[in-house]
């Protein structure tokens, strides 16, 4: 998309970030941003940002490493992770991902052509797995799958018309997104 942050791309006249946090603020208590780089430019946002904390960004896990940290230092036990590209998640993310969790933590997924597919950057995760997710990341771990797939993760599964989980990575992306809204 030319580089930037895609989340500051603008959908129907607002951010798709501040469509995401408009989704997700009334099913948690707090919200968090994890960036890298300089936070300043998310200052308008009222958020929290939350830097990985492991070296050479090893990816998403790292972010959401950053995330529970900061959920332990609020004295919570838990968090969500949505991805900031990602307008159309469902408004009952939160729900579905606690009741499909089977040791606290849970990937939402879609059902297509017959398979199911994880959306890994939508996920329920619970604070007491931080240390563990901090030592697998040092041990060179990247793929969340893997590291859900060890822990017992369960599978929420949305169906709705479409892709709830719709990213826009692409100008024809965006278009799309347009187009739905």
């Amino acid at each position: 998309m030319g580089g930037g942050d895609k989340g500051r791309l603008v959908l129907g006249g607002r951010s798709l970030i501040e469509r995401v946090i408009d989704r997700l603020a009334p099913q948690v208590d707090a919200l968090g941003l994890n960036a890298n780089g300089d936070p300043a430019r998310f200052a308008d946002l009222g958020l929290p940002v939350l830097p990985d904390s492991i070296a050479d960004h090893p990816g998403p896990l790292a972010g959401v490493l950053a995330g529970l940290d900061w959920a332990a230092e609020m004295g919570a036990d838990r968090i969500v992770t949505a991805a900031a590209d990602t307008p159309f998640f469902p408004e009952d993310l939160v729900d579905e991902l606690t009741e499909a969790s089977v040791s606290g933590l849970a990937l939402a997924a879609t059902e297509e052509d017959g398979r199911i597919v994880r959306h890994p950057t939508f996920g329920l995760w619970p604070v007491a797995l931080r240390d563990d997710l901090r030592a697998s990341l040092k041990d060179g771990v990247r793929k969340v799958v893997i590291w859900t797939d060890r822990h017992g993760a369960g599978t929420a599964l949305f169906r709705a018309a479409g892709d709830p989980f719709f990213n826009v990575n692409t100008p024809e992306d965006l278009a799309a997104a347009e187009a739905w809204l």
